[in-house]
């Protein structure tokens, strides 16, 4: 459980900070793991991103604040950190229903984000199918596109276009036919984040396949690290399939084992069967030590 108690370490850091300025860099070395893959676990296992949780939690302990005392609504704004009273007002409408001095003068009901606190059942009804394998460096050929790690309403909506255009305009049928079958399929990988992207807090996420040629034209390259792998079973129609188990592997798999991830680029693997099919075979790799 050391895993967990990692992530809830976090969450503690966060908690206690909530009127500084929290860097991602400072809550993510709590967990022990990079601001990219903390951010990924967290979103996976809240469905919120790390910035949604801190906004959430400021604000509801701004209102019970608000309620509880006579502070002056522009000095709340200043103390949850907000540059000015407009962008307070508007950020606690959006959470409450409410504007900060409606909710004052009518003692208004307001939405409340406790504290977090991750729990993890081990569920043994519904067995995880996966293996373990070990794998040499392979290079992936395809195209690339860059993220926010914070604006998870970014990649909910820009990694599915992605994949809209990539299917539409002949890439995935062009990945498919390349592939040298070191492993089979077209990929979704999200890349290693470089020391600038770590700044700027922007991921790359690549569609790819496998190939050992010449880079072709119109396409980059990746090589993918030699590597221990847990490989998952997907099955189902996308892409519900995969955020279950993404979730189940985060909440379920890697706190009742030994593993960690090892911080070098995952991925999903696609088959060239219909997406929609519920017997859809796919899969998730995950590199561990």
């Amino acid at each position: 459980m050391a895993w967990v108690e990692s992530i809830q370490k976090a969450i503690e850091y966060m908690e206690n900070h909530l009127l500084e300025d929290l860097a991602i860099d400072s809550i993510a070395k709590q967990a022990n793991v990079s601001p990219f893959h903390f951010q990924r676990t967290f979103a996976v296992l809240t469905e919120m991103t790390v910035g949604d949780y801190i906004r959430r939690r400021r604000l509801t302990l701004a209102g019970e604040e608000l309620l509880a005392t006579d502070a002056k609504i522009i000095d709340l704004a200043y103390k949850y950190g907000y540059d000015t009273p407009e962008a307070f007002s508007k950020a606690f409408r959006r959470q409450h229903g409410v504007s900060p001095s409606e909710a004052r003068k009518y003692k208004r009901k307001l939405q409340s984000y406790n504290r977090l606190i991750i729990q993890v059942t081990l569920k043994g009804a519904e067995p995880m199918k996966y293996s373990v394998v070990e794998k040499n460096a392979f290079q992936i050929v395809g195209i690339k596109r860059e993220f926010a790690c914070v604006a998870e309403e970014e990649n909910v909506v820009g990694i599915p276009e992605l994949w809209e255009e990539v299917n539409q305009n002949g890439t995935t049928d062009r990945l498919f036919q390349l592939n040298d079958g070191t492993v089979k399929g077209v990929l979704g990988v999200c890349g290693e984040v470089s020391d600038e992207q770590k700044q700027a807090n922007v991921f790359d996420y690549w569609v790819a396949t496998s190939y050992a040629g010449k880079v072709p034209e119109g396409m980059m390259s990746l090589e993918i690290p030699a590597s221990k792998w847990a490989v998952f079973e997907v099955h189902g129609p996308m892409p519900a399939a995969m955020q279950q188990a993404w979730k189940r592997i985060f909440s379920e798999w890697f706190p009742s084992t030994g593993y960690e991830h090892a911080g070098t680029p995952e991925f999903e693997l696609y088959t060239d069967e219909d997406p929609n099919s519920p017997d859809l075979y796919s899969e998730i790799w995950i590199p561990i030590k």
